[in-house]
């Protein structure tokens, strides 16, 4: 990992712990809940590996707060501005490029805002959210193709397009140049359903 992902790495770990031993989870018990191996638990606590965004929803979804929470510094209610270059950058293609979480609200009902590149060739597939999330994208240069439950949608520069996100979909560039393009994902009642389980 290069020095700006071993300290991101190293962030989310400590808020990981934070958030499990906050409710006195043993390690055994997040890695269940989440669907994650306890050696996967201890090694993204470690800061010691660099978890996949998959990886990270599935920690974020058990611990009941949104995927913001986990690469954010605890903040007051206050305007909170990421500067430019200093989004968390949580996939990283084989090709160069990057899916950057530039920006997220708090519980239940989050709200992310990504920036995205995916060089020529590359793609990222996402499993699908929990029910009711809802995805908006806008792609701003190149092109982009968009696989959601087996439904295909290209899109050109300026295009946008809405869907469920809790179908398995996948992003995809199938042209000869970088495609960039603006992603939210709005997922509602974020550790609502687990907190009604638990009561």
């Amino acid at each position: 990992m290069d020095t700006g992902a071993e300290s991101l790495a190293r962030a989310i770990g400590v808020r990981v712990r934070q958030e499990r031993k906050t409710r006195g989870w043993t390690l055994e018990r997040l890695a269940e809940a989440a669907g994650v191996s306890r050696r996967m638990v201890v090694n993204v606590e470690q800061g010691s590996v660099n978890p996949s965004v998959g990886t990270l929803l599935r920690l974020s979804d058990a611990l009941g707060v949104g995927l913001p929470a986990l690469v954010e510094p605890p903040a007051p209610r206050a305007e909170r501005i990421t500067r430019s270059g200093k989004g968390a950058v949580l996939w990283t293609g084989p090709n160069g490029g990057t899916g950057v979480l530039v920006a997220g609200t708090e519980p239940p009902h989050v709200v992310e805002l990504w920036d995205w590149t995916l060089m020529p060739g590359e793609s990222h597939s996402g499993d699908a959210h929990s029910a009711g999330t809802r995805e908006l994208l806008q792609l701003h240069v190149g092109e982009l193709l968009v696989e959601i439950g087996g439904r295909e949608s290209r899109l050109g520069p300026g295009d946008a397009l809405s869907f469920f996100g809790d179908a398995p979909h996948r992003y995809a560039n199938p042209g000869d140049a970088p495609a960039r393009f603006s992603l939210s994902v709005f997922e509602p009642g974020v550790g609502m359903q687990r907190a009604a389980g638990t009561a």
